[in-house]
């Protein structure tokens, strides 16, 4: 497989890491570059829930959120290969990791704490964040966090470059990623 023939995908791209790493902006690009739907884990939870995620939380608390996460995104793997972004909560719940892993190939774009605080400060929108000083609340999500989104099949780094470039790093992570696998199967 060399880096121009086209990527043959034998499941759903799942992308994992806390708010601000990239997950839609790469995903939306990914699956442009890869001819597969993108779909967005947090769009179709709140198209399921009919309200925002932000009105869930507040409504119903984290714990069914995350029961709700869990079944949205067991049925978005059921369906053929796509491109799926996910909340940044979803792959740290056990049963939700399982499935991910069973079901998907996950990617984790890693990045560091100023650039994710660069990217979600003017945000309002994240319930999480709401909740002091966002600089500080994503420092602990990291250390919480980071250790589990370890776990992802794939790791690509997130930095302030552009995201098309960041979207070639996952192509070639995943291209590596399969490589052995198509050699293996063609022997």
């Amino acid at each position: 497989m060399n880096a121009n023939s086209p990527l043959s995908l034998p499941r759903t791209v799942a992308l994992v890491g806390l708010m601000g790493a990239g997950k839609s902006a790469i995903g939306r690009r990914l699956a442009q570059r890869l001819g597969l739907p993108f779909v967005d884990a947090d769009d179709e939870i709140e198209r399921a829930a009919g309200c925002s995620i932000s009105e869930f939380f507040e409504r119903f608390g984290e714990t069914e959120f995350r029961n709700g996460e869990r079944r949205v995104i067991a049925r978005l793997l059921e369906g053929d290969p796509h491109v799926l972004s996910t909340g940044g909560g979803a792959y740290i719940d056990p049963e939700t990791r399982a499935l991910m892993r069973d079901k998907a190939l996950t990617v984790w774009l890693r990045a560091d704490l100023d650039v994710l605080f660069d990217r979600v400060k003017k945000r309002t929108h994240r319930p999480l964040l709401r909740q002091g000083d966002p600089r500080e609340i994503l420092r602990r999500l990291m250390d919480q966090r980071y250790p589990i989104y370890a776990e992802a099949d794939l790791v690509v780094e997130s930095t302030a470059q552009p995201a098309d470039r960041t979207t070639d790093q996952v192509i070639e992570a995943l291209r590596r990623h399969l490589s052995p696998q198509s050699a293996g199967a063609a022997a």
